[in-house]
Order: structure tokens, then sequence, then C-alpha cells
């Protein structure tokens, strides 16, 4: 019976995306065959999506967007963008380096990848092009800079995560061999995306200064200017107080997740209408046309996503997956290549949102069954699908960065193999070394 749902299962979800149905009618069609071919009560469908939908820490997902979309319109973003070409000073391809900070410290506001490449490259871009840098390369640092907006918290795709796994226990047979695991949770997901992210940054600065050392992409400036810096900072210090607020007040448990993003909105509204006095009435209905937009699309997805991985949950289909991966191979090394491949193919073809709430029922249980932590699991399949933001044919960022830019998708996608081998690198060794994610929560107590 196993073999014949999951052919219904996966057949059907595989045969509606083929036709070009969108992503939430392929999960939620193959779930309902499923349902009538196991003569379940239809009603049980719609009752499991519903209480999908009402979970508490989901409120984040509206806020944060939300969030981002005013610091945006309220000019936190350009100040942030400002201070990055600042402290790229002199170094070589400056403008690069300082793409990469300026999504670095966006992505600590947005938790969006689209969003993070659309706020940095609508000025990012332009400048670079003004600076002699090939229209199509500064796209394509964009669009790679842009994922990191989803790994630096706070990260819309974590809150997701911490979601999909809240009621997953991990198996009995698991905690007999390996003992107790910890806890999953939306503020220890986001403690422990800070270093990962970092070293996903590093990795692209480092390929930066490469190609621009090869191609003669010159810094900003001779020398660092102090004085330039300080004004940065000075310009830019209500910008840079937002992510301070909203991650420490989560890191010293102030507040919640959901809450620390309603701080957020209320923060943004009195900077941008009282302080910076650049947030408008009409540019605030936009804001929130865009928030609704998104949160609309992401819970029709998370609706349709619940029902199909509970599902697969009681078949008992991740337990069968994991054995076949258990009599395949021991050597842990082995499995994260395996996954980590199979993460940046699915990247490649799956937005990130439904990738997650589709994976996370599949992985989890089976990397509990290997001795896996879960927010380790977690922290490597966000830094996995954020690749997937710059990589052909679905690529998001690299649609944002082609509008932006002007450059045609296919010249950026050629510019792109450079990142995406250098963030692949980082990315094995965030799995290989499970401290790199896992040391900050435990310092700070999580």
């Amino acid at each position: 019976m196993e073999e014949y749902l999951l052919i219904i299962l996966f057949g059907s979800f595989l045969g509606l995306m083929l036709l070009g149905a969108p992503i939430t009618v392929a999960l939620a069609g193959s779930a309902m065959l499923a349902f009538l071919a196991l003569d379940k009560n239809p009603i049980a469908f719609v009752q499991i999506a519903f209480t999908s939908v009402g979970s508490f820490p989901l409120m984040a997902l509206p806020a944060f967007v939300l969030a981002g979309a005013l610091m945006e319109a309220a000019g936190i973003s350009k100040r942030l963008v400002d201070l990055a070409e600042t402290l790229a000073g002199p170094i070589t391809g400056g403008l690069g380096a300082a793409t990469v900070l300026a999504c670095l410290f966006f992505g600590a506001i947005s938790g969006s990848g689209p969003a993070t490449t659309a706020a940095v490259g609508m000025l990012m871009i332009p400048a670079m092009a003004k600076r002699n840098y090939e229209k199509s390369y500064a796209s394509a640092v964009t669009a790679a800079s842009g994922g990191l907006g989803i790994i630096i918290p706070p990260s819309i795709p974590m809150v997701i995560f911490g979601i999909s796994a809240l009621g997953m226990a991990p198996p009995a047979d698991a905690i007999a061999k390996f003992g107790q695991f910890d806890s999953v949770s939306i503020p220890k997901l986001f403690v422990a995306g800070v270093v990962p992210g970092l070293l996903m940054a590093s990795s692209l600065i480092a390929i930066n200064y490469l190609i621009s050392k090869k191609r003669g992409y010159r810094g900003l400036t001779e020398n660092w200017s102090f004085r330039e810096i300080g004004l940065a900072l000075r310009r830019g210090v209500w910008s840079l107080l937002a992510p301070l607020i909203i991650l420490g007040g989560i890191y010293t448990g102030l507040f919640t997740p959901t809450e620390s993003a309603i701080v957020a909105i209320f923060y943004t509204l009195f900077v941008g209408f009282f302080l910076h006095r650049e947030l408008k009435f009409s540019t605030l209905l936009g804001s929130l046309r865009t928030t609704t937009w998104i949160t609309g699309r992401v819970l029709l997805i998370l609706f349709a996503a619940t029902v199909f991985g509970r599902l697969m949950v009681e078949q008992r289909i991740p337990a069968t997956i994991a054995s076949s991966l258990l009599n395949l191979t021991d050597n842990m090394y082995l499995i994260w290549s395996i996954l980590i491949v199979f993460l940046l193919f699915i990247g490649m073809f799956m937005e990130t949102l439904a990738a997650i709430m589709i994976l996370v029922p599949v992985l989890l249980p089976m990397m509990y069954m290997l001795g896996a932590d879960p927010t380790h699991v977690g922290i490597v399949v966000i830094c996995a699908l954020s690749i997937g933001f710059m990589t052909p044919p679905l690529g998001e960022n690299l649609f944002v960065a082609s509008g932006i830019g002007g450059s045609k998708v296919e010249e950026i996608v050629a510019r792109i193999p450079p990142f995406v081998l250098a963030q692949t690198f980082a990315l094995f060794v965030i799995a290989f070394f499970p401290m790199i994610s896992l040391w900050l929560p435990r310092l700070m107590g999580y």
C-alpha cells in the first residue's frame, strides 16, 4: 500500500507540475487524490490545512514582510548601503564587497531573498555600472548576495522551518539510539543562522575579490576615511538600530520573534515619519499591498503543503527513505553530500518556502534517525535553498536583478557560476562541522 500511495502522491504532484499547475494546486491536488485513495474523509483535509495556518508563530510572517517593505520605503535600506560603501573603501572590487555587506545588513531586516536583492540592487547596480563594472557582473553579485537575506536572522524561511518542525518529535528508535535531542525553536534558529550567514557572506566577498582583481575593478577610495565612516554611521544610526532592536529583543528573551516583528513595524513607522521623514502615505499603501500579496501566496502554499507532509509522515515515507539511506551508507559526510546535492537540485526548480514545507516532514525524521541535530539540519537546508535564488531556471534573484539592471537573464547566468561554487563550498563546511551552527546557540544557553 505504501508503494501505491507513493506513486499516487508524487506521481500526481509531478504530473500537475509538468502541466504548469501552480505549486499550491499541485500539492493540494495530489494530497486530495491520496486522501481519496486511502478512503479518508475529505473534510479532514480541510481541518488539517486550516489548523496549519492558525499557529501564533505564523503571525511573524506577514509582520516581517511588512517591516522589510516599510524599511525600504523609509530610507533605511539606502543608509545601510551608504554605510557598506564607506566600509568597503579601498578594497579591490570595493563596490562588489559593499553589495555583499549591504545585503548582509538588509537581510537582518527583511528576511527575504528577492526583497533584499531589490532593495540593495536599485542602489548598487547603477553605482557599479558608473564605475565601469560590467552590468551583468554587477547584477550577478547582487543576485548572489540577495540570498543572504534568508540566512541572516530574522528570516522568513526560518520561521516556516520552525513552524513545520514544531510538531515533529524524534522517533522512539532515534531516542533509544542517540538519547534526547535538543528542541527546535524559531529564536534558536535565528541565533544559529548568524555564524553560517557570515561564512556564506565571506565566501562571496572572497570570490568577488578574486574576480575583481582579475578584471581590474578598483576600490572606491585610495584609503579608508574614518571621517566618511563616522558620517555614514551618524546618518545611518537609526537604520543600524533596527536589526539590533529586533535581534537583541529576541536573543535576550524580551520578546518572541512574532512580537519582535510587530516592534519592527512600529519602529520603522516612527523612523520613517518622524526622523527620516521619507515615508509617505502612498508608499505605506504600496508596502501593505506587497505584504498582502506575499503573505497570501505563502499561506496558500502552507495550507496545501501541511496536508501533503502529514500524509507522508502517516505512511512512514520518511522512515522508509531513512532506512534506505542507512542501508546505502552510515558515513555522515556522504549522507550530507547526497542531501546537499539533492537540496541544490530542488532549489533550482522550487520556491524556497514551498520546498521547506514539503521537505521538512521527510528530512527531519530521517536526520533524527541519523543522530543529526534538528537546528543544524534547518540551517543547512536554508543555506542550501538560499543558493537556489541565484540558480536557473527558477532563480528569483536573477529575474529581480535583471529587471533592475537591464541585463538579460542569460548574461547574468553566465557570470553566476563562481558565486555558486563559492557558496556551495561554504555550505559543505557548514554541513560537515555542526558547531559552526550550534556554537552560538549553546553559548547563549539554548
